[in-house]
């Protein structure tokens, strides 16, 4: 096994000969087996255990036993007790989840203050194979049937290329003890569940199922860059611009919602979501559809995407008198300055807004101009105005106001100007 182990972190660059690598060791089988062939293949290492004190006297024995083997085994180690039930109760999420947030959140601070290569988990290919079928229950897409990767963000996986009875098989052979976690055998965990009862009835069809899983998610991994290429070829073609998707040519493209589902895949979107976007593309404007992160807009001919909280363009809006009239353009207004009260200043858009857009007579609301000429509704929100004492001057960006124009009895020019800062 420790042979097949080295070839893997070599066929897969996932060490380097240099370099701490830490650890994660509950002191199970899995953990213990990593352990001791990243020792014995030269590695430096460095042992980090969590208490997450869910199970009792069998949390501080678990402790105890991995302070004991890396003792013996003269590895350095690091504890840390979490209250995790606490933790769990605070963010409001299950208990599973709190364990592996304190757990990753904390092997990452310790990667930082130890500049160490990486952070080794024991997950083997039984784990693989219960990570894809439990990702196909949940429903999932292509990266979903990759499964776990050898290296990922720092994360490393020595032990994907090796079965849970060949880590069993190992550690006889070695002669070495190792603890159990008794919750691995409670059906109450949809994993376990898989593990105890779905695999085993898989099994009865096909003996390697495992392998046949595991290899699965390997041939799909080694697929995803070319069809994240094919992809990203197909979102530019329907791309209108930034974060915006043309309507028509989606439709068109006859792949409108594996785009879809791929434009969105990180925002948060449910998939009952997606199939609403997707169902709506030829219904009328304005329709709004959310996440915790995101917004998805249909405008017209458009789906715009936005980010919650995001802050408008970053613009600097300066101010000076000039002679003459010499550029134009959207992000250019001149006045007749003695028509002004300054300092001219600014705001958002509010409901009831009117103004006399540059070469008419009557009010128009700011709305309604917005409305004409096409504004988006995120456009809309964070539509700047520029005022002299109460009245609106310039709908920043698009036109000025008539009141204020320069004409052949002006005597001084203001100019104001936009200056895009981001």
């Amino acid at each position: 096994m420790k042979e097949r182990v080295r070839k893997y972190i070599q066929a897969n660059k996932i060490l380097t000969s240099e370099g701490l690598v830490l650890v994660g060791v509950s002191g199970g089988a899995d953990s213990i087996a990593l352990l001791i062939v990243l020792q014995q293949l030269g590695y430096s290492v460095q042992a980090l255990h969590c208490n997450f004190h869910l199970r009792g006297e069998e949390s501080d024995r678990d402790e105890r036993f991995v302070s004991d083997f890396c003792r013996q085994k003269d590895i350095p180690l690091l504890i840390k007790h979490f209250d995790t039930k606490e933790y769990a109760a605070r963010q409001d999420i299950s208990i599973e989840m709190a364990a592996r947030d304190l757990r990753y959140n904390w092997f990452s601070e310790v990667l930082a203050e130890t500049n160490a290569q990486c952070i080794a988990v024991a997950h083997h290919k039984n784990d693989q194979a219960e990570t894809l079928l439990l990702n196909l229950i949940r429903g999932t897409g292509i990266r979903g049937m990759a499964g776990m990767y050898p290296l990922r963000n720092n994360i490393a996986r020595p032990l994907l290329c090796v079965t849970r009875e060949e880590i069993l098989s190992y550690l006889s052979q070695l002669g070495q003890d190792y603890v159990t976690d008794s919750t691995n055998l409670e059906r109450e965990a949809t994993r376990n569940k898989i593990r105890l009862d779905v695999l085993h009835l898989l099994a009865e069809i096909n003996p390697n199922i495992i392998s046949t899983l595991s290899d699965t998610c390997s041939i799909v991994a080694a697929s995803i860059p070319l069809y994240q290429r094919g992809v990203d070829e197909e979102l530019q073609q329907v791309a209108a611009k930034a974060d915006t998707l043309n309507i028509p040519l989606l439709q068109e493209s006859g792949k409108a919602d594996i785009l879809l589902y791929e434009w969105l895949r990180e925002d948060g979107f449910t998939n009952t979501q997606l199939r609403e976007i997707s169902e709506s593309l030829d219904s009328t404007s304005g329709k709004i559809w959310e996440s915790r992160t995101h917004r998805i807009l249909k405008d017209r001919d458009t789906l715009i995407r936005q980010e919650k909280g995001s802050q408008p363009e970053q613009m600097e809006i300066t101010q000076e008198e000039v002679d003459s009239i010499t550029e134009t353009g959207a992000d250019i207004a001149y006045f007749d300055r003695d028509k002004l009260t300054l300092p001219i200043t600014y705001r958002m858009a509010r409901e009831g807004d009117w103004f006399i857009p540059f070469g008419m007579k009557g009010r128009k609301l700011i709305s309604d101009y917005l409305t004409d000429i096409k504004a988006t509704r995120f456009e809309k929100e964070h539509q700047l105005l520029a005022l002299s004492g109460e009245d609106i001057i310039w709908v920043v960006g698009h036109r000025s106001d008539n009141r204020y124009r320069v004409d052949e009895n002006t005597r001084r020019i203001l100019r104001l100007r936009i200056e895009r800062t981001n």
